[in-house]
């Protein structure tokens, strides 16, 4: 895109219509040479000041080929900026997903935990029971959330 920027400035300033040029003044005032749009008070002379040139049209399409070109680098810029923005919003509810169903894992991994110790002194089923329970919990946050 950058790439393009100079051309568009040398064709835009190549287009554009110069100001109405006037009557131009050279005026010599004691040795010292200087122009202006007024008349000389001592010695001077009017210059003639040649019109300017024709716009060219091949200029002009270059101008209307590049802008076209800026614009349609403009709308993939925003698409991809729109698409980019979709992604990281759909990763950001991804990750906060992530995050809750840990947490859930975690708590019930501790709930888990308190069962087998308040099941600790009665033994026999039970106490078989909230370790199998205890054990697989904290398999199930291992395989969830590796970290």
């Amino acid at each position: 895109m950058l790439r393009h920027l100079p051309i568009l400035i040398a064709c835009t300033c190549a287009l554009c219509q110069p100001a109405a040029a006037g009557t131009l003044y050279k005026c010599n005032d004691g040795g010292r040479i200087s122009y202006g749009d007024q008349p000389c008070r001592g010695a001077g002379t009017e210059l003639a000041v040649p019109e300017a040139p024709a716009p060219d049209p091949e200029a002009a399409a270059r101008l209307e080929r590049g802008r076209a070109t800026l614009l349609q680098l403009d709308k993939e810029r925003a698409a991809r900026e729109r698409i980019e923005e979709r992604e990281a919003a759909r990763a950001r509810r991804e990750a906060l997903g992530a995050r809750r169903r840990c947490d859930k894992l975690r708590l019930q991994g501790k709930w888990a935990e308190e069962d087998l110790r308040r099941s600790n002194g009665n033994g026999g089923p039970a106490l078989e029971a909230a370790r199998i329970k205890a054990r697989r919990q904290a398999e199930a946050l291992a395989v969830e959330c590796p970290a």
